[in-house]
């Protein structure tokens, strides 16, 4: 293949969009995660939860704003290809994230009376959310297909997502808070990882049987030895992980950020894995990235933009975890 313009571009912006959709997941997926907790934390707990999370929400939702804006002005035909099979899990996706922003303000605004219903509206809102994009991955995985049998997997799937998403925020909430929510976080991750792991297994074991080409790229010599790392990996991290929480908190907080970081490396174990199993397809077996893609004179204005921007996010976002680094403290607002 020849490394031309034409046929960089496209495969630029399929890396930008990956990395964007894999940086929301693990940002956003920790405070949908707490969101999903809240269901199992008492009131005091749940505000330090916010706390945890309030100064980096909004920011970690720009991932996904950036993924979807790439899809849609890079690959505008795939655009309109999974969305339009994704229609309603992505309307109801936005429900959940418009119930999620609504209840984190208003839970601070209404008398002490009402706090709880907005409460269960943002546990609503985070489940909602974590399940439809853990039905639209399901969905995807099987080549779009809205069938019973899609359904049903998209089903599986999202559930498994949603356990993920807790394990993240679980995770998250060992290294900001203490005490005895943060042994409360530990026994949380515990459970979750199990379900997660379940999740990552029962995808991994239906994208290969997704279509012979997919089959084809993993099962085949020496296709199987070079791939072989990334589940043998990301097993013995599962593993490692969950002996890990008979251990923590360790005394003076040693390594409260681990079990966060090494979530963050299983998701991307996990993602390498789908981009593999997928490429060079962005909608599975029908449109790959150059037949998807913009005119390579519109993807090199598209590029101007991305240069300036990105930076900017991932400046900003560095800016502000270290600014708001360290315990969250009592929630207090003025």
């Amino acid at each position: 293949m020849t490394y031309d313009w034409p046929t960089l571009l496209p495969l630029i912006f399929a890396g930008l969009m990956g990395l964007a959709i894999l940086i929301y997941v693990i940002l956003d997926g920790f405070d949908l995660g707490i969101g999903i907790l809240f269901a199992a934390a008492d009131d005091h707990e749940q505000d330090t939860m916010i706390a945890a999370i309030g100064p980096f929400w909004d920011a970690n939702e720009t991932w996904l704003v950036l993924a979807v804006g790439l899809l849609l002005v890079a690959f505008p035909l795939a655009h309109g290809t999974i969305l339009s099979a994704l229609y309603i899990p992505v309307f109801v996706l936005l429900v959940g994230l418009i119930l999620r922003g609504v209840a984190f303000d208003f839970r601070a605004k209404v008398p002490a009376g009402s706090k709880h219903r907005w409460n269960r509206i943002f546990f609503l809102g985070s489940a909602v959310a974590s399940l439809a994009q853990g039905y639209m991955l399901g969905v995807y995985v099987l080549g779009l297909d809205v069938g019973l049998g899609g359904i049903a997997f998209g089903a599986l799937v999202a559930l498994c997502l949603s356990a993920a998403y807790a394990a993240m925020g679980s995770a998250w909430l060992i290294y900001k808070t203490e005490g005895e929510l943060q042994k409360k976080a530990v026994r949380w991750l515990r459970t979750a990882l199990v379900l997660a792991a379940l999740g990552m297994v029962a995808v991994s074991l239906a994208t290969p049987f997704a279509s012979p080409r997919i089959f084809d790229k993993w099962f085949l010599f020496p296709e199987i030895l070079y791939l072989s790392p990334l589940p043998i990996l990301s097993a013995l991290l599962f593993v490692w992980l969950w002996r890990q929480t008979f251990h923590l908190p360790k005394p003076n907080d040693r390594h409260a950020l681990t079990p966060f970081l090494t979530l963050a490396a299983i998701f991307a174990l996990g993602f390498a894995g789908l981009a593999w199993s997928f490429y060079p397809f962005v909608v599975p077996d029908k449109l790959t990235i150059w037949q998807a893609a913009s005119a390579p004179e519109s993807l090199i204005v598209i590029l101007v933009g991305v240069v300036v921007v990105l930076p900017i996010i991932i400046f900003y976002s560095f800016y502000a975890y270290r600014v708001f680094g360290g315990k969250a403290t009592d929630l207090t607002y003025d």
